[in-house]
């Protein structure tokens, strides 16, 4: 592929040269202004290492008259690529080793919620809920237990609603009284109620894990940032079997975001690595009350469902904000993703906000906190043929790939593997196409979702409504799942031709609210679905096969997961 322009990037460059192979760049900044002041299509070759985030983009780094600007890895397709990797970390050094075998360092004000041990994710130390015989109050909670927590404590509460996990700070705690942070802790209060089959309960209860205290290293590779004196914060780390702290590799990440793209145009990615950020907002005063999927509730309003009248009911956000994203477009026009990988980051990978024409392909996300892409709004976006692993490590409740009022989006031949609740969520959109998908693993955490689930209207007529065809989902874990999910009022889906194998439950025919112009035609599954024995009229149910034989499946499995690319 010729390009009319061509700039070098290196670290060990100079802003002051031409950018030539011989005489890179040395900044992104100087880069995109050479980007900027060229004619027709650019690429920026970036050399080896790790260039600090975020790299900022505006509409002035936009193309005119259908021209590109690329920026990639050098050797980008060749065996002689290199790693560039667009990094939010800091490394640490300066250890003192104690005589319990752990690691510790003073780190200042560093901030952190992640750590990152020669490339692998570590977890924070943690115990299994508050110790002793514990009582919640309006402020927190007591126990009998004495506590000798140190700043920086914070609770997981799981299964609030089955699809729900948030996470809430701890601002003091005295002998056995533990003060929580506000307003998160009244807002948790007032938005987790219920009734359910003669069961109610009020608030968010007793936390199932507690997270970040040193008291709590008893795990190798484990560890927990103590912010008990501000400004000089000390990370504990207790390593694992054959690590030194004189060459070992620690990176604690300190960025949130690494990506930013408002209203640009006609820019491409491609080789890059997305790697290491934090997310500090459950640590804070407002915390995160997740409600579902990407959302949260940050004290806006508060909606009643009635289920049954009477009998069942449950409290939920009326105005949800959605889990930000490390690298973000806002209002973009032809933005590509090729080849890049996104791991080790604090919150969702990638979220595109408004904008049109994004195309993210033969990319690899793992090992996040969050879910890996976020589509809301967007019109024509095309996720395909993506390698989404291991999402939602810190928030469970996270998918793998979401759509929220969305027009003409295609998700296709992406696979999907080991995520905590859904694999692919399709929220009130239009057009969307959901095709030759393979989810996993799903439903590993949480409970009450699926594979691949699809909410509310989904378009006027199934001209313009959603598509879910020749996915195979597998292995949906948990009690209480649907490995194809149509819900909560989903209207003009067809689903169609899809391979359904070891779920709780292939699929269900009769939800609340119900489902309006559903199709279910052509599917091969294990097991009948939920409501099959007595379709709602506003079900098409047809042609749906049923098997047990293995080899049969198999043969299903194969032939489904052939189909076209997108162009």
């Amino acid at each position: 592929m010729a390009y009319t322009t061509e700039v070098h990037l290196a670290l060990d460059g100079d802003d002051t040269g031409p950018g030539t192979p011989d005489r890179p760049f040395a900044t992104i900044d100087r880069a995109r202004r050479a980007a900027r002041e060229a004619a027709g299509d650019v690429v920026v070759h970036v050399r080896a290492g790790t260039y600090p985030g975020p790299w900022e983009f505006t509409e002035e780094d936009s193309t005119q008259d259908g021209s590109r600007i690329t920026y990639q890895a050098h050797g980008f397709g060749t065996p002689a690529q290199d790693e560039v990797v667009i990094g939010g970390g800091r490394v640490i050094t300066g250890w003192r080793v104690g005589g319990d075998g752990v690691w510790v360092a003073d780190v200042g004000t560093l901030d952190t919620r992640h750590l990152t041990v020669d490339g692998r994710r570590v977890e924070r130390a943690a115990i299994d809920g508050i110790p002793g015989e514990v009582s919640e109050n309006e402020s927190g909670y007591v126990t009998d237990a004495r506590l000798d927590w140190r700043a920086g404590v914070e609770f997981v509460h799981r299964g609030v609603y089955p699809w729900t996990e948030a996470r809430l700070a701890v601002e003091s705690v005295a002998d056995g009284t533990i003060t929580m942070k506000q307003p998160a802790f009244s807002w948790a209060r007032q938005l987790y109620n219920y009734s359910w089959e003669g069961q109610t309960s009020s608030g968010p209860g007793l936390p199932t894990r507690v997270e970040n205290d040193p008291s709590f290293l008893t795990e190798p590779g484990t560890f927990a940032l103590d912010r008990s004196r501000p400004g000089e914060h000390v990370l504990h780390y207790l390593p694992r079997t054959g690590e030194d702290p004189a060459v070992t590799r620690v990176v604690a990440p300190e960025r949130d975001t690494l990506l930013v793209a408002t209203g640009a145009g006609g820019l491409s990615f491609r080789g890059l690595v997305f790697a290491d950020t934090t997310w500090l907002r459950p640590t804070g005063d407002r915390g995160f009350l997740h409600y579902h999927g990407s959302g949260f509730h940050d004290g806006g309003r508060i909606d009643t469902v009635v289920v049954v009248e009477g009998q069942s009911w449950l409290t939920v956000t009326g105005e949800p904000e959605t889990v930000p994203a490390c690298a973000s477009l806002v209002g973009t026009t032809g933005i590509r993703f090729e080849g890049c990988r996104f791991t080790r980051l604090g919150s969702t990978a990638l979220g595109v906000t408004g904008g049109t024409d994004t195309v993210v392909r033969t990319c690899g996300f793992d090992t996040l906190a969050a879910g890996a892409i976020t589509l809301t709004g967007t019109h024509r976006a095309v996720v395909e043929d993506n390698e989404i692993h291991r999402v939602g490590l810190d928030h469970s409740g996270s998918p793998g790939i979401a759509l929220l009022d969305t027009v003409d989006c295609t998700i296709a031949h992406n696979r999907v593997d080991d995520v905590p609740h859904c694999g692919i969520v399709g929220g009130p959109a239009k057009g969307t196409r959901i095709l030759h998908n393979h989810v996993t693993g799903s439903m590993g955490v949480l409970a009450d979702g699926g594979g691949i689930y699809v909410s509310g209207p989904q378009g006027e007529s199934h001209e313009d409504g959603a598509v879910v065809r020749g996915n195979v989902v597998t292995d949906t874990r948990t009690p209480y799942n649907f490995a194809l999910y149509t819900d909560y009022g989903a209207a003009w889906v067809t689903v169609a031709d899809n391979v359904v194998r070891r779920a709780d439950n292939t699929a269900v025919l009769q939800v609340h609210p119900p489902l309006n112009n559903v199709i279910y035609r052509g599917n091969v599954w294990d097991a009948d679905p939920v409501g099959s024995d007595a379709v709602p009229d506003s079900v098409t149910y047809e042609n749906n096969t049923t098997l047990t034989d293995a080899a049969a499946l198999d043969a299903a499995e194969s032939h489904t997961q052939a189909g076209p690319r997108h162009p």
